[in-house]
């Protein structure tokens, strides 16, 4: 693997001097906006042209975009691959490609992977560019990595010197303040029969992004919270959850509650983190996989691997804003007609279980997009070492809005030989902004409000 240079010198000056978890210099942080981009990106292209130089993202919509509407048509949905990938050639790409996506081609003959041009998008707020400038000279991590302190509205670390620090970008990705969407989830078992899982109303927040805050966030700030109001199948209607994350899980933790029509009441839910098993998926995946990962950072050690170019679904329009499901849920992986794959940077993060730790995978692989931060895929390992699981992040940028979503994640699964697709809001017309709710609906008693059957 080519890491690169910038990763090369911090590892160095780690050894150096130890401080693992401090801000970069200002001479460091020069380099945004100069050689990298606002959030870190190499502005330059690759050595062959395939991944292009950063010129500031998609920041017109098409002519096919009706303002104001929340299904987003494809801007590049005349384009055609450039590459087919499949389990005839996968050898010769097997170095740009996770085990994930590796083990697809090998198991199904049906898998490919079609290669499309990349398009680098992602356009972020002046405000958040910014503010993340000031971040990378002030920013940094407590509790050996697991908490942050003094991280203004932005990404946090966009010279990451370790593992939590590029971890803690994508925990901290923007994807806008205040969405909603309606979506379902769909499992898909080993002999290709497809079951919805859930249908849910979800609504999400990223409390640091409100465009009135202009304060660094504290430990006891909260940076997360979505509630889920499940509306199908039959059995599930009625049930609800709110799950709320703070800026150190160690002094804060995740704090869940749930509401059962059939008690009638709301409870407290602790379990709702890690790898308990997600309902939500009809435990096809965990708690933690969400969105290919979320929640705290206190079970892992987190290193960085490096920067790569790998082949990773980016700019998914066409699958995510597709409004059949049977099209998507074929038997054995998601329809490859329906994906896009483009030639992109990530940031590798291995995490491996701390000694003395609980968690169902003993190892996992992160890819994170350099230019959006989010985990666009991930390996897991179970107690042996063989790969377990894989996920992989739909990520379609919201041109209309100024923000990334990554809503649509997909997890398979190599032992059982199923796989789970969620947050399917195709069907739905696709995600909303909205203002934000109010402190009373963000209160856990709301959940019994939309639970009665």
């Amino acid at each position: 693997m080519k890491f690169a240079q910038s990763v090369l010198a911090a590892a160095l000056a780690l050894a150096v001097t130890g401080a693992a978890h401090a801000a970069v210099s200002s001479d460091q942080a020069a380099r945004l906006g100069s050689t990298l981009t606002g959030v870190g990106a190499e502005k330059a292209g690759n050595a062959d042209g395939s991944i292009p130089a950063y010129t500031g993202g998609l920041t017109q919509a098409p002519a096919s975009y009706q303002a104001g509407s929340s299904f987003r048509p494809d801007p590049f949905e005349n384009e055609k691959p450039v590459t087919v990938i499949n389990a005839g050639n996968a050898a010769q790409y097997a170095g740009k490609m996770t085990a994930s996506t590796q083990e697809l081609l090998k198991r199904f003959p049906s898998f490919r992977v079609d290669v499309y041009p990349t398009h680098r998008t992602v356009a972020m707020p002046q405000r958040l560019l910014d503010n993340t400038a000031k971040n990378a000279v002030g920013t940094k991590t407590t509790e050996g990595g697991v908490a942050l302190d003094n991280a203004l509205p932005g990404v946090p670390f966009p010279i990451p010197a370790d593992g939590y620090e590029a971890m803690w970008n994508h925990l901290l990705r923007y994807q806008g303040f205040a969405l909603n969407s309606k979506y379902d989830s769909w499992n898909v078992d080993s002999s290709g029969r497809a079951t919805l899982a859930t249908t849910g109303n979800a609504y999400i927040e990223y409390p640091l992004y409100d465009p009135a805050r202009t304060s660094a966030a504290n430990e006891s700030d909260v940076f997360f919270k979505t509630k889920l109001y499940y509306q199908g199948p039959a059995r599930r209607a009625g049930e609800a959850i709110l799950v709320v994350d703070a800026v150190n899980p160690l002094k804060q933790g995740r704090r869940g509650w749930q509401y059962l029509p059939g008690q009638r009441r709301v409870k407290l839910a602790p379990d709702i983190a890690y790898d308990t098993p997600n309902p939500g998926s009809a435990g096809s995946s965990t708690y933690d996989d969400s969105w290919v990962f979320n929640g705290a950072l206190d079970r892992y050690d987190f290193k960085l691997v490096g920067k790569k170019e790998m082949y990773v679904p980016y700019n998914t329009y066409k699958l995510n804003y597709h409004k059949v499901a049977a099209d998507v849920t074929t038997p054995n992986h998601v329809n490859p007609d329906l994906m896009r794959w483009e030639l992109h940077r990530v940031w590798v993060v291995e995490a491996t279980l701390k000694p003395g730790k609980r968690h169902i995978y003993s190892k996992r692989t992160f890819y994170l997009d350099e230019d959006s931060w989010i985990a666009l895929a991930s390996d897991e390992y179970d107690a042996s070492g063989k790969l377990y699981r894989g996920a992989f992040a739909h990520m379609a940028y919201s041109y209309d809005v100024q923000a990334p979503n990554s809503d649509n994640h997909l997890f398979y699964d190599f032992v059982t030989g199923s796989y789970n697709i969620t947050g399917m809001y195709g069907p739905y017309g696709g995600v909303k902004y909205i203002e934000p709710l109010s402190k009373a609906q963000w209160a856990p008693e709301s959940l019994a409000g939309a639970g009665i059957r």
